[in-house]
């Protein structure tokens, strides 16, 4: 690794004149950032909580206070105000359609914490919520029983259970019931409601039941197989029926008030959504004429985030805003309905990665900086080399191959440095070069890489083979954060994320990069960029300058990305900071999560810490008595180790 500035190695210099417009127009910001972010004069990236331009927060400002107050990068930076913002425009949206349309239900939402279960933010939500009558959806026992201890005070709030359930997640159910709780339970499977049943009976409560349905329609992108007849959550049509019986049976058909569908997450095409809703309000409206007293039509999650800024059907984006899905939903609904001659239902949605996704920033400093062009031969090295006449003709002819670059057969001099350097290592490993001239053949060849690369720019169409090479030529910039922890998506799904500087926008970034975090694997890294309804392979950043911190913050990450991290190398949770801001003093610190400490996350794993440092301050001792240590050093080690437990998983500054 090294920061080290080479001025024979750069292959771009930053142009004169570039502007933080520029910078905004290069990472898409007034694209994917719905107006909550943009770039200041100053260079650095803004935060806008409320479309208010004078309640505009510095990123990079309150990455340096936060150092200061000691809570060190990396750090998840929370803006509960965006999140109340997105909330907001969920209500809105449903509210204009509704009365444009002359809907005569009404909309709620529900929060499925699996989404993001951290407390502060499910607080948070739970508490903005209360305006706009939002409540919260649950998915297993311990987050029904998380959702119960929150809604003390407020009862009311529809509760959705989802999941599979047996006999103890029904008691808690029932237990919540007597409490005055909103609770549904939806049925996933007979047994399911036949336990639910027995559950109701032994408390004597009369539940409120709902059923999820298994769509026929399909989803689109990558989460398809999430949706149809092979979908893991839902009964089909005749199973539903079988549910119908079993209530009507039991003198509970007038408990079923929900019913439920999931169209697929991350839905991109509004056609999907269309046909979906077609599907499920039909069974809605024969099941209530089939005596059913369904007043909940609960079309689920998926409302797309759009990821790229592109604004269409690709995965990583959505071809449709909020005001768009709340229109076609509440439409299509209301036609079915009155078509079918049956009550408008009350909308519940379930879009929790729309909701929480945007106002959460992981913010990570530069370590340092891996560079193929650091080595970076000039024409007059090239031509003195050659000039020396002491190497063998296979060096000779990579020497040749870097001199000989020209415009108009750019492909043909890539194949001929090819050629060469692959032949210049099979000699080595036979032993008919040395290592100096190995590292020599290296260097000319990414030399030549380095100049066909910059000028098969001006080529149209650039040829495959040479667009590849900007990927093959860029720096990798180590990053102090783990990949698997913070952005599992990133790795397991291949999700691309916006991923900025957060600072210097004023500057044209010159160099080109992948990103690699600091685990011991090799898919701890990030190589997939938002492109317009493509995906890059590289970044524009600025060179790292010596001795000065580079922040680069990674967007949209308020939706999973926690929750689902793992302990890759013991690398725990981040520091979480919660960013509030007021009139009179500016932005300010509102909470603190601090990340896991080395002691907490073995403690995750089941070491006992006492046990670990009994046995170092045991280990001390028998040195000191072999005379390998003095007291005093033995002292030092011990406080170090100690310290060690009590520190944060990721790098510290010193």
């Amino acid at each position: 690794m090294t920061t080290t500035n080479n001025p024979q190695a750069e292959p771009a210099v930053a142009r004169e004149g570039w502007s933080p417009a520029a910078s905004a127009e290069l990472y898409r910001i007034d694209e994917w950032g719905m107006g909550f972010f943009s770039v200041g004069e100053n260079g650095h990236l803004m935060v806008n909580l409320d479309g208010n331009p004078d309640h505009m927060i510095d990123l990079h400002e309150v990455v340096l206070g936060l150092e200061e107050r000691g809570i060190s990068v990396p750090v998840n930076i929370g803006f509960p105000d965006l999140l109340a913002a997105r909330m907001r425009e969920m209500a809105s949206a449903f509210s204009t359609a509704i009365a444009e349309n002359g809907y005569r239900g009404s909309y709620t939402a529900v929060y499925p914490i699996k989404v993001n279960q951290h407390r502060s933010l499910v607080r948070k939500i739970e508490v903005y919520g209360r305006e706009h009558g939002f409540g919260l959806e649950v998915g297993s026992k311990p987050e029904l029983l998380a959702v119960m201890g929150l809604t003390v005070d407020h009862p009311d709030r529809l509760i959705i259970c989802n999941g599979f359930k047996e006999e103890r997640y029904l008691n808690h159910i029932m237990l919540a019931t007597k409490l005055g709780r909103h609770v549904v339970a939806v049925v996933e499977s007979l047994a399911e409601l036949e336990l639910l049943l027995d559950a109701a009976r032994a408390y004597s409560v009369r539940p409120r039941v709902g059923v999820r349905l298994k769509l026929d329609a399909l989803a689109s992108g990558r989460w398809q197989g999430s949706t149809g007849e092979k979908a893991k959550f839902g009964l089909s049509i005749p199973g539903v029926l079988d549910v119908v019986g079993l209530l009507r049976q039991a003198g509970m058909l007038d408990c079923l008030e929900l019913l439920h569908c999931h169209m697929g997450s991350q839905l991109s095409d509004i056609q999907v959504i269309n046909s979906g809703l077609q599907e499920l309000t039909r069974v809605y409206a024969d099941l209530n004429k089939m005596g059913a007293n369904l007043s909940y039509l609960d079309v689920g999650g998926g409302i797309g985030v759009d990821y790229d800024g592109s604004q269409t059907n690709w995965d990583f984006s959505a071809n449709y805003g909020l005001e768009e899905y709340a229109a076609t939903v509440v439409y299509r609904i209301m036609a079915v309905c009155d078509e079918a001659g049956v009550a408008h239902p009350t909308i519940v949605t379930e879009a929790g990665r729309a909701m929480v996704c945007h106002h959460s920033v992981l913010v990570s400093n530069v370590l340092g900086v891996s560079r193929l062009d650091r080595h970076a031969l000039t024409d007059e090295q090239a031509t003195a080399e050659l000039a020396q006449g002491k190497h063998p003709r296979i060096v000779r002819d990579v020497l040749e191959a870097l001199l000989s670059v020209r415009p108009d057969h750019l492909l043909e001099s890539y194949h001929d440095a090819l050629q060469a350097r692959q032949e210049a290592l099979t000699r080595f490993s036979v032993g008919l070069i040395s290592l100096e001239q190995r590292g020599l053949v290296d260097r000319v060849f990414w030399s030549t890489c380095i100049r066909i690369s910059a000028l098969a720019r001006d080529l149209d169409p650039i040829p495959e083979e040479l667009l590849e090479l900007e990927q093959k030529l860029s720096d990798t910039y180590f990053c102090n954060l783990s990949v698997f922890q913070s952005l599992p998506d990133s790795w397991a799904i291949d999700q691309v994320f916006p991923i900025m500087p957060i600072h210097r926008l004023d500057e044209e970034p010159v160099r080109r990069a992948t990103l690699a975090d600091i685990t011991c694997d090799s898919d701890g890294k990030i190589d997939r960029f938002i492109q317009h309804e493509d995906v890059a392979t590289v970044l524009p950043l600025h060179q790292v300058r010596d001795g000065e911190p580079y922040y680069i913050a990674v967007f949209l990450v308020g939706a999973y990305q926690e929750t689902l991290g793992d302990l890759h190398n013991l690398f725990g949770d981040t520091n979480l900071v919660h960013i509030r801001y007021d009139d009179d003093e500016g932005w300010y610190v509102d909470e603190v999560v601090d990340g896991d400490t080395i002691g907490e996350v073995l403690g995750y794993l089941q070491y006992d810490v006492r046990e670990l440092s009994g046995a170092i301050r045991r280990d001390c001792e028998s040195s000191v008595r072999a005379k390998r240590l003095t007291a005093a050093e033995s002292r030092t080690l011990l406080a170090a180790y100690d310290a060690g437990l009590t520190g944060y998983t990721y790098l510290e500054s010193s």
